[in-house]
């Protein structure tokens, strides 16, 4: 079908590294030309080996999961004939260990919240498939073990 490339580029910058205190932050770098700062979880990994101004694994997981249900949820919408002005999502991952005892993202929540315009409106049940039918498409969700729950925000 389709290949997806992420180039991610750490450099030792002279630390020892041997004794761990080397620095967990990197470039990540996409096919468009886009490039990002990456680090481990400040969670994982205390400042200043680690950065919290620069996207960490597990942030990327939970954002990967929550822009792919948003773009297929637009889809949708447009499809069924409702304007979209604005979505935003307050996504939630939770790391802890899962049922084979290993730690991992073992649930995300997604929280989209919508505005609308124009005169066809949706209802709180289209709402609801609009939300369903996306999760079912996200290629994401459809890829990761963790739970992934909808709450839906007006």
């Amino acid at each position: 079908m389709s290949d997806y490339t992420a180039t991610v580029t750490w450099a030792r910058d002279g630390a020892v590294f041997t004794d761990g205190k080397y620095s967990r932050t990197y470039l990540i770098s996409f096919d468009g030309g886009v490039s990002i700062a990456g680090s481990a979880s400040p969670h994982v990994v205390r400042a200043p080996l680690s950065k919290a101004d620069a996207a960490d694994p597990e942030e990327l997981l939970v954002a990967a999961v929550s822009s792919c249900h948003m773009l297929f949820f637009l889809d949708f919408a447009r499809r069924g004939g409702f304007t979209v002005d604005r979505y935003q999502d307050e996504a939630v991952g939770v790391m802890e260990k899962d049922d084979r005892g290993r730690t991992s993202i073992t649930k995300v929540t997604l929280r989209p919240a919508v505005s609308w315009s124009g005169e066809k409106q949706p209802s709180p049940e289209d709402i609801d498939d609009l939300n369903h039918r996306a999760h079912e498409a996200c290629y994401i969700a459809n890829s990761i073990r963790a739970e992934v729950l909808v709450e839906a925000r007006t």
